[in-house]
């Protein structure tokens, strides 16, 4: 799993080509759910608009329309500025009000294209880890270090158990700081743990 980037919050740019008006909205998007709500939400403040284009792009998953437009001056130019700037987990909707000249197909993928790439330009980003569960137990002397290298791991989603031998955590750690919370635990229980990390091998003293 690999940390993306995608967008801290909503993001619009708007442009005049010709008399007709483009306005770009784009959003973080988790599911192809979340992504036609936006859309919805987007042709909910433009009823009147001529057209409504999309794309979106979700981890290895994507989606374009040319909404009414003719076939591949819309949606894939949308598309194509979305992975032009690297970006996943994120939706794009072009709203077009018609000015009364037509753009031709070279037009329209220009204004489709530039207008959505100019919101994600202009948008504030964030880089971000697919998360995993993780479970670790230890004893009771090593409950302060566990905690520490919780928290410096910036686990979420905690659970605890505890037992006549110590405690049992459950919790949620980005990817790429996995293999920092087993180095400090080994370092900070002097190896005395037992850590299973989702979808792998648990990891005990002897593999530390």
């Amino acid at each position: 799993m690999k940390a993306f980037t995608t967008l801290k919050d909503i993001a619009t740019h708007q442009e005049t080509v010709k008399e007709s008006v483009f306005i770009a909205y784009a959003s973080r998007a988790e599911s192809q759910t979340d992504a036609f709500e936006f859309l919805r939400a987007v042709m909910a403040r433009h009823q009147d608009a001529s057209h409504l284009c999309w794309a979106y792009r979700i981890g290895g998953q994507y989606r374009f329309s040319d909404g009414g437009e003719p076939g591949g001056t819309a949606g894939q130019p949308i598309l194509r500025a979305i992975e032009g700037q690297d970006l996943d987990h994120v939706v794009v909707g072009v709203i077009r009000y018609f000015g009364g000249t037509k753009l031709g197909a070279g037009g329209l993928m220009r204004a489709y294209g530039g207008t959505a790439a100019e919101a994600l330009r202009t948008a504030e980003r964030q880089v971000e880890s697919p998360r995993v569960a993780v479970r670790v137990e230890t004893g009771f002397e090593h409950i302060s270090a566990l905690y520490r290298a919780l928290d410096a791991c910036a686990a979420e989603n905690r659970a605890e158990d505890y037992n006549d031998k110590g405690v049992k955590i459950t919790a949620s750690l980005p990817a790429n700081e996995v293999e920092r919370f087993r180095v400090l635990l080994r370092d900070g229980t002097r190896g005395q743990f037992e850590l299973t990390v989702a979808n792998s091998k648990k990891i005990n003293s002897s593999d530390a």
